[in-house]
């Protein structure tokens, strides 16, 4: 008969089941929890006490929660509980990101070509319901790994409420002054129709070859300086004025060049033109440039050249002309002082482009 060793080893004796049955047991005690109303009962207890304020960013109702939510929460509830039980009064208000790109996103898939007939107030509609379905839906599963928090009044930024808050402290602000119109270029998502927060906007890394572009001017030169009248001077002999920028591919799309109205500069004839520079970066262009013979046949300031007009470098003229401007945000650092302009770009054929790595700088002119 095989001996029973449990019998002889000193053990206690308790009626705690040998499996915790977690899955059946968990439900049981959160429920117990929501009926003895132990937030309610926690805030009740540490009335009076020093606070403790955990600003929770809301989770976005665009789906159920995975991990990260579960780890976000789950820290953050440690925190909570743990400052509570150190005599704290630290409350934990549950609330909802309802609004943006995302949930547009979701509705515009499984609405289809239906979209196209609703009232744009019908398809907002459609996203509210779809913001309220999952907030529901994460209201419960938080409950469910055992967050406490006030549940029973969460809050959302589609509430009218909050959104009655958010345009008081707007017109709060526009009233003390703080709102004004800047020069800041807004994001926007061409397929859905939307501005785009910096956060979501991606770059690849991209390299781009510098280039040295020079533009035919069409305006008559002598109404920049006398001197350029001198037929003896540029007789037969096109002017041109030259732009430096990182970003080449952005040159099918130049409107203007800019250069700075209170900075000197200076026209250099060489064999085969007139070119006009900066005169601070001329020694250095002209090298670049290939023309370190030139000579200085004229100077005047960054202002002569407003209202002017020059060739596009590559375009048909009849398709697009050039227009000569003056903007303080050139710089005298390197290029040549004159910088070429694409509005239609975010950012425009700047010297100082810090979104493009250029490494590879290409010591030629190149014109049509």
């Amino acid at each position: 008969m095989p001996l029973d060793l449990k019998s002889t080893i000193n053990l206690p004796k308790t009626a705690f089941p040998m499996k915790a049955n977690l899955p059946q047991n968990e439900p049981k005690t959160l429920a117990r929890w929501e009926e003895m109303r132990l937030y309610d009962r926690i805030r009740e207890a540490r009335a009076g006490a020093s606070p403790y304020i955990l600003h929770d960013g809301p989770p976005y109702a665009n789906g159920p929660i995975h991990l990260g939510h579960a780890l976000n929460k789950c820290l953050k509830d440690f925190v909570v509980k743990s400052k509570n039980m150190a005599g704290f009064d630290a409350p934990y208000i549950p609330g909802w990101d309802c609004h943006g790109l995302p949930i547009e996103i979701k509705v515009d898939q499984q609405l289809g070509g239906k979209k196209l007939q609703m009232k744009p107030l019908d398809v907002r509609l459609e996203c509210r319901k779809y913001a309220q379905k999952y907030l529901d839906l994460q209201l419960e599963q938080f409950k469910r790994i055992g967050v406490l928090g006030r549940f029973d009044k969460p809050y959302s930024t589609m509430t009218p409420e909050y959104e009655s808050v958010v345009v008081a402290t707007f017109y709060k602000f526009f009233e003390d002054g703080f709102v004004y119109k800047g020069l800041r270029p807004v994001y926007w998502c061409m397929h859905d129709r939307t501005a785009l927060a910096e956060a979501e906007v991606e770059y690849e890394t991209h390299t781009s070859p510098t280039v040295f572009v020079r533009y035919q001017m069409q305006s008559d030169p002598r109404t920049i300086n006398p001197a350029l009248a001198d037929a003896r001077i540029h007789k037969d002999k096109p002017v041109y004025t030259i732009i430096w920028t990182t970003t080449p591919w952005t040159l099918p799309a130049s409107m203007a060049v800019a250069f700075h109205p209170h900075e000197e500069y200076v026209a250099l004839e060489a064999a085969n033109g007139i070119y006009i520079v900066a005169e601070k970066l001329a020694k250095s262009a002209a090298e670049k440039c290939g023309f370190v013979d030139a000579r200085a046949i004229a100077h005047f300031p960054g202002s002569a050249m407003e209202n002017t007009w020059f060739y596009h470098p590559f375009l048909p003229w009849e398709r697009r002309r050039i227009l000569g401007v003056v903007a303080d945000y050139v710089t005298m650092d390197t290029g040549t002082g004159v910088v070429h302009t694409a509005p239609s770009h975010v950012t425009t054929g700047c010297q100082n482009m810090t979104a493009c790595r250029s490494s590879k700088p290409m010591n030629r002119l190149s014109s049509s």
